[in-house]
């Protein structure tokens, strides 16, 4: 079940919020949130039920061992290594096996079996959560949670345990015992979860309706045009996909009463790309800085280690995206390029800050290019259409393809361009004032996006599957 459905707006969310509106207490609204967010997440794995009980397992275990970390000071360490090691060979397990099968295989010859596993839906983020949480009551920087209801509605609070943003206990930990309910809340709740809907329904699934028909035509057959088009169509399909989730989980969350942290920040505006991964899915590189950078040495031990320390995390952040060489490729290109703005080009590049949006207007969709193709022989042939001047065969290519294409998505591109500006932002601040003129745009919005789900124009979120 994914948020942008009719059955979760038509169904799940108005049985789900009348239960909790009616219960009293933060208690029992815990204990709704828990219960609520167990039956979503099992409506994702109907095909592997047991998954369920692997969920459940790995909330009893985490918190047992967060009492136990807090309770103990000879073998805290200990504890949080084993918490590490359960954590971790879980995710090893679904993610990663059958790449590291692949490729031992591959090297020695071996006829390791290679066996396709289901990954259990949102796994890469409840780890990710469960980790830091182990981390942070080792470190003392929060309690231990007291109370399993209260510990497993953090983990699995549904609006964001499918995709994000990352949140950390020591996030929702206050609000986890007292939070307050208002008609304001319960408003912008359902703006920010409007829009998060638009943007995913009308921005993302419209324009990366081209990116699927370029995968159709298939790359070899199309001119250089189309294949700029095709990236760029990307580029603002994974951005609208992932910042829509993200604003309705947040969204979901003010309705609840948390104030979940913010995801983006209009990163499409940078001048250089570790401006970009400032403003990009903050809530993992958060996650990286403090769980991995920072333990490591950060860039408090020199130049070469600083630079190791960069090395691991973007070769992590590559790989924890997916288990395929592109990803790991991407996660290396992402870190010569910050290490070049580092010492190189990022003083310059932020002096001059026209010549840094060009910079990135080049760079953001070559280096999505790397993330979306797979296969890294495909991914060659689309990066011989994007640089003609590049060493590549010649192929029959339908003349004006890109011309069709333009005439069909110029509108999407048009909108997608505009959201990615302040200016909705500053035009949203200033209809507060005009109650009636704002309940028509989401509604139009709401509306719209209905229309849309039920003719069938609704697809995945693409951050599912990391």
């Amino acid at each position: 079940m994914v948020f942008s459905s009719l059955k979760f707006i038509f169904i799940f969310m108005p049985v789900f919020f009348l239960i909790y509106a009616l219960v009293p207490g933060n208690q029992l609204k815990n204990a709704v949130l828990f219960l609520g967010s167990i039956i979503f997440y099992s409506r994702g794995v109907l095909d592997a039920p047991v998954y369920i009980l692997l969920f459940l397992q790995t909330i009893v275990i985490n918190y047992a061992l967060g009492r136990m970390i807090e309770d103990t000071e000879k073998h805290k360490k200990l504890l949080l290594i084993i918490g590490i090691v359960y954590n971790s060979f879980w995710l090893l397990f679904f993610k990663y096996s059958g790449f590291f099968s692949a490729n031992i295989n591959a090297l020695l010859h071996t006829k390791i079996p290679e066996r396709s596993i289901l990954l259990p839906i949102g796994i890469s983020f409840y780890t990710f959560q469960t980790l830091s949480y182990l981390a942070d009551v080792y470190r003392k920087e929060t309690k231990a949670a007291t109370n399993l209801i209260h510990y497993g509605a953090y983990i699995s609070m549904f609006p964001q345990l499918i995709a994000g943003p990352i949140v950390t206990y020591t996030t929702v930990a206050e609000e986890l015992q007292s939070r307050k309910h208002s008609l304001h809340q319960i408003d912008q709740g359902l703006r920010i979860f409007t829009a998060g809907l638009g943007y995913k329904i009308l921005i993302a699934n419209q324009i990366g309706g081209l990116w699927s028909d370029i995968g159709t035509i298939g790359y070899k057959s199309i001119s250089t045009p189309l294949a700029w088009m095709g990236i760029f169509a990307y580029s603002f399909q994974i951005y609208f996909d992932f910042y829509g989730y993200s604003l309705m989980a947040i969204g979901m969350g003010l309705l609840m009463g948390f104030h979940l942290p913010q995801n983006f920040d209009q990163p499409y505006l940078s001048v250089t790309m570790t401006e970009f991964w400032r403003r990009w899915h903050m809530t993992l590189g958060s996650w990286f800085k403090s769980y991995i950078y920072i333990p490591l040495g950060g860039n408090r031990q020199g130049t070469l280690k600083t630079i190791r320390n960069m090395l691991i995390v973007w070769l992590f952040t590559g790989f924890w995206h997916g288990a395929s060489w592109n990803f790991i490729l991407w996660g290396f290109v992402l870190f010569l390029i910050l290490l070049s703005e580092k010492f190189l080009t990022g003083k310059y590049l932020n002096q001059h800050r026209v010549v840094g949006h060009y910079y990135m207007l080049a760079l953001i969709p070559l280096s999505w290019t790397i993330f979306a193709i797979t296969d890294i022989h495909l991914l060659g042939v689309y990066f011989q259409k994007l640089l003609p001047f590049l060493p590549h065969e010649e192929f029959r290519v339908i003349s004006g393809d890109y011309v069709k294409s333009w005439d069909v998505y110029w509108k999407y591109f048009l909108a997608a361009v505009i959201f990615c500006t302040p200016l909705p932002g500053k035009l949203a601040q200033k209809l507060k004032s005009k109650p009636m003129i704002t309940a028509v745009w989401y509604g139009g919005i709401f509306i719209a996006c209905v229309y849309c789900m039920y003719q069938g124009m609704n697809d995945p979120f693409l951050y599912f599957r990391f």
